[in-house]
């Protein structure tokens, strides 16, 4: 009864889904977790929500299949996944990401299977790939994503400074700076330090904005471009060379791609350093979950090719690449894992 139960629950998933967001954005959820634990009844939900007493009684008999609130006579009551869905940031970011992002790509699932190209990306634009798009990018679509990646990203940056700073570098390379947040973090961090930001034109703009907004671009270079043209080439005179989340943008042949650029611009004493979250160095099975279903956005959305990477994996890319892994250090932040390359020794 268990199996048959949950192969219903993916059955009417996508519509659970939208009554989850529905609960949660008209304010129910929020309603119902301010009177617990009295609880409330379904004309206190229609007055305080605006809603129909029609649209009431779907919405949470929704939320009772969805396992997200429980009733007790004429009284409803949140439930801990309902306060999640409300409250708990990681949710909120995955449940817009979908949303905004995915949802409607996701019904072209079989064609990006059957050709491996994106083929969800028309429900956004017509770029070859999200990332060419990403700052001409609607909304609420582009704010979605920017607060998905920031999530999985922006608390591991304080917890690596030390690590990357432990070589005293001069000038730091970041190879898909996206909108600068680490460079603000590397500039905050050292005010001797220089960095070069390498991406493509359009987030290399948003990049150069965030840090004249902050006052720090007088101390950053950068470096236009794409990293999976056949003669492309990084500025070389680095001390680091930094790639957070950025591997998982492409296809294992692409990785590998990527990686031998990386080393062709590395000097003797320069360390290569990758941040990325790997499903199997996960603490436990929440990241693993989210980051096996992230993959799908790849698929329909991003680039019909990339995924989010086991490590074993990563670490024969870097292999195939010619590299050496000096050191790896997991469960920084919300499950990421740090390696530290280097060119092989002469």
């Amino acid at each position: 009864m268990a199996a048959m139960k949950n192969a219903q629950f993916i059955a009417f998933a996508p519509l659970l889904f939208q009554a989850a967001r529905v609960l949660r954005d008209r304010g129910f959820l929020r309603t119902l977790s301010q009177r617990s634990p009295q609880g409330a009844t379904i004309d206190e939900l229609a007055q305080a929500t605006q809603t129909s007493k029609y649209g009431v009684i779907v919405l949470l008999e929704a939320g009772l299949a969805a396992g997200l609130v429980e009733k007790e006579g004429d009284v409803f009551r949140p439930t801990r996944t309902g306060l999640l869905i409300e409250r708990d940031p990681l949710t909120r970011a995955n449940m817009n990401f979908v949303q905004d992002v995915c949802y409607r790509a996701a019904g072209h699932m079989p064609e990006s299977i059957e050709e491996g190209r994106a083929a969800g990306l028309c429900e956004l634009g017509s770029w070859p790939t999200v990332y060419d798009g990403l700052s001409e990018l609607g909304e609420p679509a582009r704010q979605s994503w920017l607060d998905f990646d920031h999530f999985y990203s922006d608390d591991a940056f304080p917890l690596v400074m030390e690590q990357v700073f432990s070589s005293a570098p001069r000038w730091i390379l970041d190879v898909g700076g996206n909108t600068g947040k680490f460079a603000l973090q590397v500039l905050g961090h050292d005010p001797e330090v220089r960095i070069t930001v390498a991406d493509l034109p359009g987030q290399i703009a948003s990049c150069r904005a965030a840090l004249t907004g902050a006052g720090l671009v007088d101390r950053a270079s950068f470096h236009p471009f794409s990293i999976l043209q056949a003669d492309a080439s990084l500025p070389r005179g680095q001390d680091v060379i930094w790639m957070s989340q950025f591997l998982s943008c492409f296809s294992e042949d692409e990785v590998i791609h990527v990686l031998s650029v990386a080393r062709r611009a590395l000097g003797p004493d320069t360390r290569l350093l990758i941040l990325d979250n790997f499903w199997d160095r996960q603490p436990n099975e929440v990241g693993e979950f989210c980051l096996q279903a992230i993959s799908l956005y790849f698929t329909c959305v991003a680039n019909g090719t990339s995924r989010m990477y086991d490590s074993k994996t990563v670490l024969g890319c870097i292999k195939k690449a010619g590299l050496v892994v000096e050191s790896e250090t997991d469960r920084i932040g919300w499950g990421h894992t740090l390696i530290e390359c280097r060119a092989p020794r002469a």
